[in-house]
């Protein structure tokens, strides 16, 4: 059995004028989301044995803060393919991953159509609500019946979990600042 915990970037800065999107920080509010979910993911005790991330500077930041609020260091393996990744692309990446639980820190939309992919479209209630929008810093936590990261398959795994910033603190919903 493998668990795989996706964790998108926390909401980035419009207002900074970067030459490249790959270049593009975090926001005041993307700051706080990211230690938010890092203080939640610890109180819920999701451990990981491999983190593999998107070397883009909004990735890097989220996982600072997230690491912050875990209370823990996180080295990610930088993944430049994860960067603007399709499905095919995050598969490859996973294919090579060795831990028995994988946490993967990346864009949209390739995080949500990975969990499109790996869960059957009637998985329940989180996969209902990823179906209507994975925000920014949103974790999924999937459940799947394999030995080898490379036996993922369609419809293979079950979504465990999906928590959003504004579940655990209202005040970092889309609405508000």
């Amino acid at each position: 059995m493998k668990q795989l915990i996706l964790l998108r970037h926390a909401k980035s800065s419009w207002d900074d004028k970067v030459e490249r999107d790959f270049d593009r920080p975090l926001n005041k509010k993307g700051l706080r989301a990211a230690g938010t979910m890092g203080r939640h993911a610890a109180e819920i005790g999701l451990k990981w044995d491999e983190v593999v991330a998107s070397p883009a500077k909004r990735v890097s930041e989220t996982i600072a803060g997230f690491a912050e609020g875990y209370g823990a260091p996180i080295d990610p393996r930088p993944e430049r393919g994860i960067y603007m990744a399709s499905v095919d692309a995050l598969l490859e990446v996973l294919a090579g991953c060795s831990g028995d639980t994988v946490l993967l820190v990346g864009h949209n939309p390739g995080l949500e159509d990975l969990v499109f992919y790996l869960t059957p479209a009637d998985d329940g209630r989180a996969r209902r609500e990823v179906d209507v929008k994975y925000p920014t810093a949103s974790i999924a936590q999937l459940s799947i019946p394999v030995n080898s990261w490379d036996e993922l398959k369609e419809d293979g795994a079950h979504l465990e979990r999906f928590v959003r910033p504004r579940d655990i603190d209202p005040s970092l919903g889309p609405d508000q600042d």
